[in-house]
Formats: C-alpha cells, structure tokens, sequence
C-alpha cells in the first residue's frame, strides 16, 4: 500500500492536535508525503474530533474517506466513523476503546505503556511513536520532533516523552512485519515545507507588505490573525485585537488612509458587521484586504465546520455600487500567492479585496517546496503630493492618484458624503454621477488583471466540471485518468470575463461543483455570461468533499 490514510479520534482537549503535529513532521522529515485535515466539535472539552492524516508515496492533497489506520483515543471514538471503517482497517489501541469497533481490531496498551514511562499524560507519545514505527519512520526524526514540541516543559519531561515514544515506536516496528505498508521515502521531501491554508494566507500577507493587521477573533479566521501576531516582530506588524468587528474593518480603512497596508481576517458572521465600514471604503476609494474564512450560516451555523457559502456575501456586501476584486485559492500555494496579491491590487485600484477561504482549506496542511519569490514585490501607487493635489481627480481609467497626509505638500481630504474631485461635500447631482461612473470605471479596468480560470484534464473533455476555491485538489485527485472529463477552477470568482462562455459552449454536459446549498457560483456563471448549469454537485452538510464521494457523483453525471 503506497498511500495509507490515517484517522485519530476522540474528545477535545485529549492533545489530538499534539499527535497531528507532531506526527506528521516526523513523517515529513522521515521522506514521506504527508496530507492532514481536522473535523472537530464548537466545544473546548468533550464531544469528537478527528484528525486524517494521509501518507503517500507521491503528493497528496485531499481529503478521502476511506480508513486504513484508525486510532481511538476514548471511548465512542469509533461511533460517528463506522461508515467510513471497513473489514480492512485497522482499528488500533486500548481494548476498551476499539471492542466496539467493526474492522480489523489491534490491541495497543498505550496507556499502560505509557504509565510504565511515569504517567500516563505520556500515552499521546507513545501513540505518535508507535505510528512512525508502523510507517517506517526515521526513529531520530522522532526523537528531534518530540524534543522540539516539549523543550518548554523541561529536560525532564522531554526525556520521558523520547522514552515513550522509543517504547511506541518499538511496537510499531514489530507490528509492521505483518503489514504490508509499502510508502516509498524520498529524502528530497526533508527539505520542503509544511504548510496549511491560515499560514499560507499570513505568509502571503507578510509578502504583500502587510504591516497592519486587525481583528475580532472568529473561527475559523483566527488562525491567520494568530500567526501574524506570533510573527509580529520578525516583520514589523502592528497587530490589534479590537473590541468588535466594526471596529476592526475601520481601523484597516485609517491604517490605509496612513500609509500602511491592513488585512482584517474574519469570518460570515464576522464581516456581516463590517458592511458599512465596506461601503465606506468604497466611497473615499480606500484599499482593504479582507481575509473571509467560510464555515456554514446563517447565524452562528456549524462555527467549526466548512461551507462555500458566503460567495453571494462578499460580492453583494455593502450599500451602494463600488467594484471589488474577489480571489477564492484552490490550495495553499494560491492561498500565499493570491493574498500577496491582493495587497498590490488593492493598492493599485484603490478597492476592497476579498480573500476567500473556508475552513477545510485554513486547517489543511502538506508538504510543498516552498514558494517562488523572484517575481514578487510590494507595489505601491500612492504619491508624493503638492499643494495643488486633487483627490478625487476624474481620469479615464477611473484612479485618480492617492496621496497619503504628511507625505507632500497636498490636503489629502477624504469624506463618507458624495464629494467632488477634492474631496468636499456636495448635493450636485452632475457631480454625483461624475463620480459614480468615475469608480466604477476602476471596476473595467482592474479586469485587465483578472486571473484566468485552469482548465485541468482532458482537453478534448465531453463534460466539464466547474469550481471554484477549495474544491480544487479533491476534484483533481477524483478525475485523474478520467477520459473526456475536464475540470474548469476558478481562483478569482470576482469579476469574471465573459470569454469564459466558450469553455462551456464547447462541452456536451457541464457540471459545476460547489460547497453550498444553492449554487451560488453557478449561478454568478449564469448571470455574467448568460449560461446556465443545470447539472450541480451540492455539499452544505457541513463538511468537506471526498475524493471517493466525487468520484461516485461524477460518474453519475457522465
């Protein structure tokens, strides 16, 4: 078996977490390809979380249902996945634990072992220790992994933890010798970089220039407000947890108005409150990046779970007519290259930029090479100004030429009123559309830098499956070797050329695939171009689409 799937399951605050981040680096740094998703409860204590980890012999990047390895780590840890347990997963660990399970069941006293060592809190290494043994595990990256997560406990617990983990990884081994896991090590992987959707999102901030970030925290978009703030010195970023979401979207707008370049992360319910503040920067012409992170509404929802749902959210947020520019990353690399370039966009045309992920994408993580850097800079388009400065000046592209107060001689005057080309209040009303069509000519002209849909599969495709955002690397995976199938991906779903008809014009069936209720991109698709998908492939139970279940689904349509 050269692709294992892994699942660790129990109640919340057993360290689930811990194993995941730890194990998953040992296997990286052992040589393996490695995928890992989380499912977990809106709860600090109690209820079910699971953690799928995937190891490959080639790049994995999707979730799938299928279990070859399944963990429990209390009782009724195996309830809620028995659809997914087969006669050929193992069911691993304490008796107790696993004898209700169906499956192939493996009895594994962790905790006895664990108490052996000194306690029984030790139990979590002796399980990741026992997994890189099975797997094939290079035994000093796990002694390096296991060091570093608990250096800040002391040498101490830092040895009994090795010594646990030793004792695990033990039994893993002899256990291997019956099982035949054939993941090939590529020592090239040790190099590469692990990385999930929160962090790339911050990462491509940092490359964008963000110095300014502000938030309220909401799940799932904190993670990305966490990571900037844990790496606040390192790059000179002011971060700021305000009192409410209002407060937080205007502060990015004052940040924009000073020089600087603000992100605000948020999620549905989040933004909701940022509306006004989002009109406001679409009338004093402000930059904004809005990091939205979906998970299912309306209201508090699934507040742990993922959904493509808010699509109709950001592009109709707000009161009034202002362009905006939305990118939706397919995986991790899009997710820093995008947000790198939300910022540059944002500057340059002088509008809110969305960056649209979900939860599934935030939490998953693999290993990648890394990104390219060459290419990339920090553009800015603000000027110097002079005492005769204007605004607001009217120019046939719609951008008229920022200033930024105390930088020049100008009065930079910004008002949330109608104004003129200066930036006074005014009730006239030839000036008032003067201004309207001014900026929304900047709507035109940014989609000169519309990134274009990814035509993946058989180019000669009879059918033609469309998505956006997330859903791009559990389709990719379900299609491989698929003959006359083709999926269409769109990383930008704000605004979208009309060109893109003839993509559709050319299949027998097109099919569009979507985390939501009611087809929100297939319908934008309709009204855009004029084009209506009827065929649809619709998830909103809350979690993320399998490769198995779009295989099954996919065959249904063609």
């Amino acid at each position: 078996m050269k692709d294992v799937s892994i699942v660790l399951s129990g109640e919340a605050g057993q360290g689930i977490q811990t194993v995941e981040n730890v194990l998953t680096r040992v296997l990286k740094d052992s040589g393996f390809h490695v995928f890992a998703t989380k499912e977990y409860m809106s709860r600090v204590r109690g209820g079910n979380n699971t953690t799928e980890i995937r190891v490959s012999s080639r790049r994995v990047r999707s979730f799938v249902d299928r279990i070859d390895v399944l963990i429990p780590l209390g009782k009724g840890a195996t309830e809620r996945l028995k659809n997914r347990i087969t006669e050929k997963t193992l069911v691993i660990g304490e008796e107790e634990f696993i004898k209700e399970s169906p499956g192939e069941k493996i009895v594994i006293p962790f905790l006895n072992i664990a108490k052996q060592i000194g306690k029984s809190i030790y139990a979590n290494s002796v399980a990741i220790g026992f997994l890189s043994g099975l797997l094939g595990a290079d035994e000093s990256a796990l002694k390096d992994q296991i060091t570093r997560q608990f250096s800040s406990k002391g040498e101490d617990i830092v040895n009994d933890n090795i010594r646990a983990a030793l004792e695990g990884y033990k039994k893993g081994q002899e256990l291997s010798q019956k099982i035949e896991f054939d993941v090939e090590k590529d020592p090239s992987i040790k190099n590469e970089v692990l990385l999930n959707g929160a962090e790339a999102v911050g990462l491509g901030a940092i490359a964008g220039g963000c110095n300014f970030v502000s938030s309220y925290p909401m799940s799932p978009s904190t993670s990305v407000l966490v990571f900037l703030a844990q790496h606040k010195n390192d790059f000179g970023i002011v971060v700021e947890q305000a009192e409410d979401e209002i407060a937080a979207m205007n502060m990015i707008i004052g940040a924009w108005y000073a020089g600087a370049r603000g992100l605000v992360t948020t999620s549905g319910g989040g933004f909701a409150l940022m509306e006004e503040a989002l009109s406001l920067a679409g009338m004093i012409e402000s930059p904004a990046v809005i990091h939205l992170a979906q998970r299912p509404g309306p209201a508090t929802g699934l507040p742990t779970r993922t959904e493509q749902g808010d699509l109709n959210l950001a592009l109709y947020a707000g009161h009034g007519d202002f362009p905006r520019v939305i990118y939706a990353p397919g995986n991790v690399e899009e997710a820093f290259y995008l947000t790198q370039k939300a910022f540059n966009v944002a500057d340059k045309y002088q509008v809110p930029v969305f960056v649209l992920t979900d939860q599934y994408l935030v939490d998953s993580y693999y290993n990648l090479p890394g990104f390219d850097l060459n290419e990339l800079k920090v553009e800015k388009h603000f000027i110097k100004t002079t005492r005769d400065y204007i605004r607001y000046a009217i120019t046939e592209d719609g951008i008229s030429p920022r200033g930024i107060p105390g930088y020049g001689e100008g009065l930079v005057r910004v008002d949330s009123d109608e104004h003129d080309e200066f930036g006074h209040i005014t009730e006239d009303f030839n000036t008032r559309v003067r201004m309207v069509n001014k900026r929304l000519r900047k709507g035109e002209t940014l989609k000169k830098e519309i990134v274009k849909p990814k035509l993946i599969g058989d180019e000669n495709y009879r059918v033609l499956l469309v998505a956006w955002g997330s859903t791009l690397e559990p389709i990719k995976e379900a299609i491989e070797g698929l003959d006359g199938v083709a999926l269409l991906h769109f990383s930008q779903v704000w605004p979208i050329d009309e060109s893109v008809a003839t993509y559709f014009e050319k299949a027998e069936k097109v099919v569009a695939v979507e985390g939501n209720a009611t087809g929100q991109f297939a319908n934008l698709i309709r009204q855009v171009t004029g084009f209506h998908i009827k065929d649809r492939i619709l998830k909103y139970n809350g979690l993320q689409f399998s490769v198995e279940e779009l295989k099954e689904k996919i065959a249904e349509v063609l």
